[in-house]
């Protein structure tokens, strides 16, 4: 199937196709990269647009279940949802477990509903590098909302925030006082943040939880992208579906106030420009994996081992000997270490 074919199938909303598409844009081959471009400039004339919400939080804080409850519901609501699940992959073997389908059977099965697990490989940030082509593609397939499940991260690990509309972060009961609350980093981006797992003995400890975050947001400065109240803390239990009408409650209303106040397209451009930048800079280091780079790096590299270099100055060489008309930081004369 050539690109025309398969974007006039997705526009169509063929999950076949839409699932062709994602494994094209995730290639790595040259081939399949020079379609999946063709492809995303043909569906990009379509300018449909869904809802992208980012979920983050820790592992083992009930993502996956709070994604179940929270797609069912909006599901029955008549709402097209597209599940983007990023899972880990292995240091040492590259492989990843995808198992997502497995963990929210129920939604797998809805028929408004489409689960996607996708590898991280070696991208950081929580998200697989072509995660963004994703969603596209799912908004050209006519999803009125796309969940973007990063693998679980930590406190700087903020690039979905890159991708979505509204980034929650899910926290679960006793994960930190009001002082781990104001600590820079993923809270600075967090739209709402959402206590999980307030339910039984736990559901005291998460209404503390939600009250010191709730404190620790009122001391953070106040974005312009953000209406009165937000960013705002909820608590809600995924296990016993409760909670979840509020929560989209007020991802209903914060993309109200953003369209009308014109930050919905303000903050869609500068996420444009945001991933123009990323594809130059992996573009460049895509450069050092040539038969050129590798052997002058052998070498190099080989005398970094021998400490006859520092890796700062054999860096630098590196890159006075691949782009020759750039003004290196390489030495004019010795830069070998003083013996």
């Amino acid at each position: 199937m050539d690109s025309a074919a398969l974007a006039t199938a997705i526009l169509e909303g063929d999950r076949r196709a839409l699932a062709r598409a994602i494994t094209l844009v995730e290639s790595t081959r040259p081939e399949h990269q020079r379609i999946a471009g063709d492809l995303l400039e043909r569906l990009g004339c379509a300018d449909r647009q869904a809802i992208r919400i980012g979920l983050s939080g820790t592992p083992g804080v009930g993502k996956s279940t709070f994604i179940e409850s929270f797609g069912l519901m909006l599901a029955e609501q008549g709402l097209r949802i597209a599940v983007l699940a990023v899972d880990p992959s292995s240091a040492r073997t590259g492989g990843s477990i995808l198992g997502d389908k497995t963990r929210m059977e129920q939604l797998a099965r809805h028929p408004h509903a489409y689960i996607r697990p996708s590898p991280s490989q070696t991208h950081l940030g929580g998200v697989a590098r072509r995660t963004r082509e994703a969603v596209a593609l799912c908004e050209a397939a006519g999803f009125d909302i796309v969940l973007i499940e990063t693998v679980g991260v930590g406190q700087s690990e903020t690039v979905v925030a890159e991708l979505s509309d509204v980034f929650l972060l899910l926290l679960a009961p006793a994960g930190g006082d009001e002082l781990q609350g104001v600590k820079r980093g993923i809270m600075e981006v967090a739209d709402m943040i959402v206590v999980n797992k307030a339910d039984g003995d736990l559901k005291a400890t998460a209404m503390r939880t939600c009250a010191d975050y709730a404190g620790a947001l009122r001391l953070l400065r106040r974005r312009p992208q953000d209406p009165e109240g937000f960013p705002k803390a909820l608590t809600v239990s995924a296990l016993e579906e409760s909670g979840m009408d509020q929560v989209w409650s007020e991802i209903e209303a914060l993309t109200a106030w953003r369209r009308e106040a014109g930050h919905w397209t303000a903050r869609r451009t500068q996420q444009a420009r945001h991933w123009f930048e990323e594809e130059v800079r992996q573009s460049l280091l895509a450069r050092l994996h040539t038969a050129k780079a590798r052997d002058i790096t052998t070498q190099l590299m080989a005398e970094v081992e021998t400490g006859e270099m520092t890796a700062t100055r054999a860096a630098a060489r590196l890159i006075a000997e691949l782009w020759p008309e750039t003004d290196a930081a390489a030495p004019a004369a010795d830069d070998r270490r003083a013996t």
